[in-house]
């Protein structure tokens, strides 16, 4: 599918963020899949773990057919796979996170999972979740992610909220709002899932990472991994060593020996 029309994405420099509409735009599972064949074949390749991000068609009558068809498309070649449910570009989407649906959709893409990979290792599969949720949304999450055995969460995708402190001249455009404003919150939302989950489900935190110190707030709230994306739009790849060298220094200062003690660590007394 070709996504919203263009324009569909707009910097906001002043806020250190980003608007998106892209509306998962693609040239669809055997394009994609051609593509990955030839990257996975490629010798000189840097090695790397691979997501591969799985959304639904804007047109499509049936959700739990076009996540379950991507995941037995994409089992095997993906080293973890993403159920996002939380993008604001494609109409009707973020209504999968409700229980009633959402259990209905894990249940189908959990089975789709066991039998592409039967006799092998089983592709660990994340549910992706928005920043904007009720706590009985976050509740509701939490309970299926638990008792359906979900391997982990990404929290968070983009908001659909505008803080008034922004000050970008694209600030208005609709779409879905990602960098530094949606920090905060998504560093709520892991907390909030954290505990929900009482630690028991991996959490990787999104959202607003731009420094050392962010990261560090990601991984006490809860997060076991972080990934940033709107940051190395303004400050480019070198961003990654940075952030690296800070969140070890933080570390060392609490007196701690590994990125896993950090891990919840807002939560401890």
């Amino acid at each position: 599918q070709p996504g919203n029309p263009k324009p569909r994405v707009f910097r906001l420099p002043e806020d250190q963020a980003v608007i998106n509409r892209y509306g998962f735009n693609s040239e669809g599972h055997e394009a994609v899949a051609k593509r990955l064949t030839q990257y996975r074949a490629d010798e000189s390749r840097t090695p790397c773990i691979l997501g591969i991000n799985l959304g639904k068609n804007k047109l499509s009558e049936s959700a739990v057919d076009d996540f379950t068809q991507g995941v037995t498309k994409f089992a095997h070649m993906a080293d973890y796979l993403v159920v996002n449910v939380s993008s604001p570009n494609t109409p009707g989407l973020r209504n999968l996170q409700a229980r009633k649906e959402l259990d209905e959709l894990i249940v189908g893409v959990l089975s789709a999972r066991d039998e592409a990979c039967k006799g092998a290792r089983k592709t660990p599969l994340l549910l992706k979740i928005a920043p904007d949720l009720t706590k009985q949304d976050k509740e509701d999450i939490a309970s299926v992610v638990t008792s359906r055995h979900v391997d982990g969460l990404i929290v968070s995708n983009t908001t659909i909220s505008r803080p008034e402190t922004l000050k970008g001249a694209s600030r208005e455009e609709m779409g879905g709002l990602s960098g530094r404003p949606v920090r905060d919150l998504s560093t709520e939302v892991i907390g909030d899932m954290y505990k929900l989950t009482k630690g028991q489900v991996p959490i990787i935190g999104v959202g607003g990472i731009a420094n050392g110190r962010d990261a560090y707030a990601k991984l006490r709230a809860g997060a076991s991994l972080v990934q940033f994306y709107s940051a190395v739009t303004y400050h480019g790849p070198p961003l990654v060593k940075r952030i690296q060298r800070e969140l070890e220094e933080l570390i060392v200062k609490d007196g701690l020996t590994s990125v896993s003690e950090a891990v919840g660590a807002a939560h401890r007394k």
